[in-house]
């Protein structure tokens, strides 16, 4: 992916390269997989999704990137693309951090995050505080341990994009 700074441009281009990937898929997948793919696209942000990313940027919550994010794109859903990873929209973020709180990471220098994303087994991936993404190593956060998966939003971003794209050339798909 060409290195622009992390900015609504970049997300654009993200975007352009993973639908790329997924028009590619979609082409052939029920032929390959024998069934038909669910709904695999990221959505960009519509009003529920900006009204959401205000009220995210409103509480102080996290980091600037994760509200650049939230500005653009209003969710990931990626079903078929190994055992699938999906990025909540603002308001599934902010929902959940309303209910349960914020989540403990004993690993990270801010300890406690928010969940953002997931994958179709359950694993969890929580952005704390100073903008760093933990992968949980198990499908419950009780006494959740995690692994540190990305330095920042938008490494984690781009480890989405690679991951989609690993799967559609080689149909294998390693961890996030």
């Amino acid at each position: 992916m060409e290195q622009l700074a992390y900015s609504a441009a970049w997300l654009s281009r993200w975007r352009d390269d993973i639908t790329d990937a997924l028009n590619s898929m979609m082409a052939t997948f029920e032929e390959t997989y024998g069934y038909e793919p669910d709904v695999n696209e990221i959505r960009i942000a519509g009003e529920e999704d900006l009204r959401a990313a205000r009220d995210y940027g409103r509480e102080g919550l996290g980091f600037g990137e994760l509200l650049t994010f939230y500005e653009s794109i209003g969710e990931v859903t990626l079903p078929d693309v190994g055992n699938g990873c999906f990025v909540h929209s603002a308001r599934a973020v902010l929902d959940r951090l309303a209910a349960e709180g914020p989540v403990f990471i004993p690993e990270a220098d801010d300890f406690q995050g928010m969940v953002i994303a997931s994958d179709g087994g359950g694993i969890l991936y929580v952005a704390d505080w100073g903008g760093v993404i933990h992968r949980s190593r198990t499908a419950s956060l009780d006494d959740a341990e995690f692994d540190r998966a990305a330095d920042s939003l938008p490494e984690f971003l781009d480890r989405i994009r690679r991951r989609v794209v690993r799967w559609v050339e080689t149909g294998t798909v390693g961890d996030l």
